[in-house]
């Protein structure tokens, strides 16, 4: 394994994930969901995505992106209206305990989310082009994997964090505001 080019990749990666939708998406759900459980199904999202960008390498430019962006807009937008209108956990109604979601089923839902708006993202075809131009292909998937899991760990390490220090309807209607917004970008950009 080439360790310069592992580490040149992997903080290319960890810098392009850090502004980017998904990293968004690890942190608005670690501030009301487990934060292990939200990063442990982001992180095989990342690793499928990694395998797949390494694997088919320039072929993922080849996606029709329009397609793409619809149903990352979409999601964004259902996932904002869904966010807006449920009730925070502390409002439910008195008398009944609220089903705490198992580590799986918050796992699974991070999964879906972030494996979607994954899909065409800067780094996934950076992953692709770094693998292609390389030709080393499994020091650019660890490398990936590495920055991918790095930023989303500190994203939901920090959402976390945001949602013990806050109220979470408030965090709840900021965090269904700005999918909102995300989806109108995504679907206007």
């Amino acid at each position: 394994m080439d360790l310069s080019l592992y580490c040149a990749a992997a903080a290319i990666t960890f810098f392009a994930e850090l502004p980017d939708k998904t990293a968004f998406t690890s942190f608005i759900l670690s501030t009301q969901k487990k934060p292990l459980a939200v990063f442990a199904g982001g992180a095989l999202a990342m690793v499928v995505h990694s395998a797949i960008a390494v694997g088919l390498g320039s072929l993922l430019a080849a996606l029709p992106a329009q397609p793409v962006r619809l149903a990352c807009g979409i999601m964004f937008l259902a996932f904002a209206v869904v966010m807006w209108r449920r009730p925070p956990e502390e409002e439910e109604e008195a008398g009944t305990a609220a089903k705490p979601q198992s580590f799986l089923g918050v796992a699974a839902a991070a999964f879906g989310l972030i494996f979607v708006a994954e899909w065409g993202d800067l780094t996934q075809f950076t992953t692709a082009a770094l693998a292609a131009k390389h030709h080393s292909p499994w020091t650019i998937f660890l490398a990936a994997v590495t920055g991918l899991w790095a930023a989303i760990g500190l994203a939901g390490w920090l959402g976390n964090k945001a949602g013990l220090a806050f109220n979470r309807r408030t965090l709840q209607r900021v965090a269904a505001v700005v999918f909102a917004l995300v989806g109108a970008w995504t679907l206007l950009g």
